[in-house]
């Protein structure tokens, strides 16, 4: 999901949100884009007994508190299959296992975004998100401009060709 213009609420202005579980219940998603100043290391190194292997950045998964979630593509220890080859893990030993042997193509979460029932079908309903299929790319993507370029191609990349829309558009 990429947040619209029409999104106010700051804690996902201009937020690319991967969404893990939709159901009746509510909804649970991760944003991709909010990576935090502390590296994986830095934050788990203190409260783990044994060395972490994994490097990178943590990112902020959204405003609700929650303990350390991974979105990767190590099959063998993924509890959702969240898209084709890309795995959801909230488990402990799993987590401390993929902290343990570094590998591609992970991203480490603190926090959440959560929905309660239909909470999120109004916000899609009045234009607050934009809803679009992820892949890897977009999930594992460090472009420090990926909501702009995901906002472009969803919208008026329907229309133009999204590689010539500048990222500054009063440069048109």
């Amino acid at each position: 999901m990429i947040a619209s213009a029409r999104l106010r609420d700051p804690n996902f202005a201009q937020t690319v949100v991967l969404m893990v579980q939709h159901d009746a219940a509510g909804a649970l998603g991760l944003v991709l884009n909010r990576p935090l100043e502390t590296t994986v290391q830095e934050a788990c190194s203190e409260l783990l007994d044994h060395s972490v292997e994994a490097d990178g950045v943590l990112h902020q998964g959204g405003p609700c508190e929650g303990l350390l979630m991974v979105v990767h593509t190590q099959s063998d220890i993924g509890e959702v299959e969240i898209l084709p080859g890309v795995f959801f893990t909230a488990d402990r030993t799993k987590i401390e296992w993929l902290l343990a042997n570094v590998g591609s193509d992970i991203r480490y979460f603190v926090g959440y975004s959560g929905w309660g029932a239909g909470q999120l079908e109004a916000e899609v309903s009045t234009g607050s998100w934009v809803i679009e299929a992820a892949g890897k790319p977009t999930v594992f993507s460090d472009d420090p401009k990926q909501w702009s370029k995901l906002a472009a191609r969803a919208t008026v990349g329907r229309y133009v060709d999204p590689d010539r829309i500048p990222d500054d558009a009063s440069l048109n």
